[in-house]
């Protein structure tokens, strides 16, 4: 699965964002540097069950093992402390990124309900894009049963692309499921 999309991008998104865009020198070309998940859980101060299921369950999505995120600053009308456990994220590279890639937009995004195809208007304007998911259960690895909660989770394609145009097609090169 994996080898299959790098060799896509390598051979076919490569030949035809060259073509499209007129790059004088090959490095011009955009490519998918990092994938980042985020998985926000302000319910892990009263309760550190949360956190360690959802530890588990990004780690089953992503292949990866997360690393726990904490409060920068105390703020008393969140009833957070500094230093406090606050949610989990993972980087995804190399191998393990396009595996997700191929997952996420051939096996995870048609299992949403009533799914039309994600916005074109969530680019950062430097060519990233930010997408959110609202529960876990469209992954295939996280099983109905063992769910206590339903977690939303933050994910961002950061590109090379210079331009929101130009990560959007390489994205779409890449079967990202843009909404007609």
């Amino acid at each position: 699965m994996t080898a299959r999309l790098k060799d896509t991008y390598k051979n076919e998104v490569f030949k035809q964002l060259q073509e499209k865009y007129h790059y004088d020198n090959v490095m011009e070309v955009p490519k998918v540097t990092k994938v980042t998940i985020n998985m926000g859980l302000g319910e892990a101060k009263e309760n550190a069950n949360v956190l360690e299921t959802a530890v588990k369950e990004i780690a089953a999505i992503a292949g990866q093992r997360p690393v726990v995120t904490k409060a920068r600053k105390s703020i008393a009308n969140f009833k957070v402390r500094q230093g406090q456990p606050v949610g989990a994220k993972v980087t995804l590279r190399g191998d393990n990124m396009y595996y997700f890639i191929d997952k996420l937009f051939n096996v995870s995004l048609p299992r949403v309900r009533d799914f039309r195809g994600v916005s074109r208007n969530s680019f950062d304007g430097r060519g990233n894009y930010s997408m959110g998911v609202k529960e876990q259960l469209i992954f295939p690895e996280i099983n109905y049963d063992e769910v206590d909660m339903i977690k939303g989770m933050n994910i961002v394609f950061t590109t090379t692309a210079k331009t929101d145009e130009e990560a959007a097609t390489l994205l779409e090169l890449l079967g990202m499921p843009f909404e007609k």
